[in-house]
């Protein structure tokens, strides 16, 4: 049987004792989307939107939130981040018609512990950000999925999505 490594012997939640584990470089990747309706689209391709860049702001906002992921998180340890990027693809299906941003967050460190959940937090804080600043030129829009698409470093090895 394995070991609840995240309660203590009272039952309670702790943070994991990572100190004993070795230093390595780890990585993750992790997505979410937003879709917006046509006006949105607009707005944040021509630069119109009254809050201004909306993808820079989202991308500020994204390495923040990964930075600041353990204040978040309860049980998550701080970590010193070594690399944050954020990238944003527009998917567009014309027969619905459909405007889908893709957000593609990466986040690295040499660490004893691993960088997924910052990445998930980046990814789901561009979406959130991209929903504040565009939210007056329509509200129907669609947050997610948000998933780990890839991870590296750790006694459990490196992880890719299968689908």
């Amino acid at each position: 049987m394995s070991e609840l490594t995240h309660f203590n012997e009272q039952g309670r939640a702790k943070m994991v004792d990572v100190s004993s584990k070795e230093i390595t470089l780890r990585t993750a990747i992790a997505t979410s989307s937003i879709i917006v309706n046509e006006s949105i689209y607009e707005q944040i391709t021509h630069g119109t939107n009254k809050k201004g860049d909306v993808f820079a702001v989202a991308q500020v906002a994204a390495i923040m939130a990964a930075k600041n992921t353990a204040t978040l998180i309860p049980m998550c340890h701080p970590l010193p981040l070594t690399g944050v990027d954020v990238r944003f693809e527009w998917i567009i299906n014309q027969q619905k018609p459909e405007y889908e941003v893709l957000i593609e967050a990466t986040v690295k460190t040499k660490g004893v512990t691993g960088v997924e959940m910052e990445a998930l937090t980046a990814a789901s804080v561009a979406a959130l950000t991209i929903y504040d600043m565009c939210k007056a030129a329509g509200k129907e829009m669609i947050i997610g999925p948000t998933m780990l698409q890839h991870k590296t470093g750790g006694k459990n090895g490196d992880y890719t999505r299968a689908d």
